[in-house]
């Protein structure tokens, strides 16, 4: 998780309720000021940042907030509006721009947003430049650091944008291969992938059937997208399709659904990626990397094929940098971000998918039976409102009821609780075995845990 002492900057970027601290126009601005200062420091040539957004109300907002705070110090800004964010990753670095700015909270309802950056690589910012960004704006020297008025940058709009995506995301499907006579369902959850998901899908010749393709600025992820699969699970069996696509609001997640309607988590499209790729010999690493919450039937599988399975801390961003440390070319999270290193540099829903239907196509049988032999073990968790987050080692009754829970479990199961690293939230996962009351035991904890927290 980021550093409990930092005020901005969370798991993955800065993220609160629009125009209520740090989601406030003041906010982005000192921001697009910080992150520019710090991006034009290798030279004196002309500087550019890209911005892009989802299609969440407040986005016009912070859009222009970010821009008035990056020309402010002489950097100049390209806007390509709405944008799935593995899209501003890949056009950040594919328009060799310094920097990339997302403008989105994801999964989480209308009402919040979040500002998240890439470097000229396109991966997400390490740590220690966040906090450097962070301690810019905290100095008060921004002011002093500002473009005289022949320096100022200026900002311009191409509409083009989306269009590199779509052909960067057509290449990574095989050549020999088709979608002709595939029928897909696809929720882009009113989301960034309004407009390209369905023309990559479309181009690649799939017989199409779409939900979640009407953003109006409130309804993004609203009973709809990856958190809401149940849409995409009953049309596609209301249509006879042979698989069902669901993506969160900035497209950086995937649930996939098969033929039958069963959603498949990220875990299993992993173990699905990485059976596929050893077997044509491009999986690296020997293994794949996912983090803590990832099913312990994900780890059995991969062994079971002599494949290592790396945990990170919870959050894409670490996983892709334990899967560059280690060599790894695949990885990603239960959730449903999938990474792949040789295609991408971060989570990429439609990357995912595509790379699905490219084994779906590849072998010519059903989805269900592609994942037939993955097991997962049962697995809740249960979320704790929390109004600060005392370090959960300092909670002396939590300790002692996780040390029963375990002893109970006799090493058949797994415990985690975390606070979330964008919310105030617990969470508590248990995982066991099925003669394990898992839902029981989450339960029993999360209630010690709201305890300990209350007094």
């Amino acid at each position: 998780m980021a550093d409990e002492s930092r005020k901005l900057f969370g798991t993955d970027g800065v993220r609160g309720t629009a125009n209520i601290h740090p989601m406030t126009a003041e906010v982005a601005l000192a921001l697009g000021q910080a992150a520019a200062h710090v991006f034009r420091r290798a030279s004196d040539r002309r500087h550019k940042i890209l911005i892009g957004k989802d299609t969440r109300l407040s986005g016009y907002m912070f859009e222009d907030a970010l821009a008035a705070g990056i020309c402010s110090m002489g950097v100049d800004v390209i806007h390509v509006g709405p944008m799935p964010t593995p899209a501003m990753a890949f056009l950040t670095a594919d328009m060799r721009c310094d920097a990339g700015v997302m403008i989105t909270a994801s999964h989480n309802p209308y009402q919040d947003n979040g500002i998240k950056f890439f470097g000229r690589d396109g991966f997400k910012l390490a740590d220690e430049l966040e906090l450097e960004i962070e301690e810019l704006i905290e100095s008060g020297r921004l002011p002093e650091l500002r473009a005289t008025a022949e320096e100022v940058g200026q900002a311009t709009r191409i509409d083009d944008a989306e269009g590199r995506y779509v052909v960067f995301l057509k290449n990574t499907f095989p050549r020999d291969l088709t979608l002709e006579g595939m029928r897909i369902v696809l929720d882009c959850a009113n989301g960034a992938a309004y407009k390209v998901g369905p023309i990559v899908l479309d181009e690649l010749g799939a017989e199409l059937s779409t939900l979640g393709v009407e953003p109006d600025g409130r309804n993004i992820n609203k009973n709809c997208g990856s958190l809401y699969p149940e849409g995409v699970s009953a049309l596609v069996r209301e249509v006879g399709a042979d698989i069902g696509i669901a993506v969160d609001g900035d497209s950086d997640r995937v649930m996939i659904v098969d033929e039958e309607g069963k959603v498949l988590d990220g875990d299993i499209v992993i173990g699905l990626c990485a059976r596929y790729l050893a077997a044509s010999g491009r999986l690296t690493g020997g293994g794949v990397v996912t983090t803590v919450m990832s099913n312990l039937g994900l780890e059995e599988s991969l062994a079971e094929q002599g494949l290592d399975l790396v945990r990170a801390q919870v959050g894409d961003r670490y996983v892709v940098e334990a899967m560059r440390k280690g060599g790894y070319n695949l990885g990603g999270e239960q959730s449903g971000h999938v990474i792949f290193l040789d295609h991408g540099t971060t989570g990429d829903g439609l990357l995912t998918a595509v790379q699905v239907l490219a084994i779906m196509a590849r072998e010519g049988v059903p989805l269900s039976k592609l994942v037939s032999g993955f097991k997962q073990y049962p697995q809740v968790m249960v979320n704790v409102e929390v109004a600060r987050k005392k370090p959960l080692e300092g909670l002396p009754r939590l300790q002692a009821a996780v040390a029963e829970v375990e002893a109970e479990m006799a090493g058949k199961g797994r415990i985690l609780i975390r606070y979330s690293g964008t919310e105030l939230k617990a969470r508590v996962m248990v995982e066991g075995a099925e003669n394990f009351d898992v839902a029981g035991y989450a339960s029993r904890l999360a209630g010690v845990l709201k305890a300990d927290l209350d007094d």
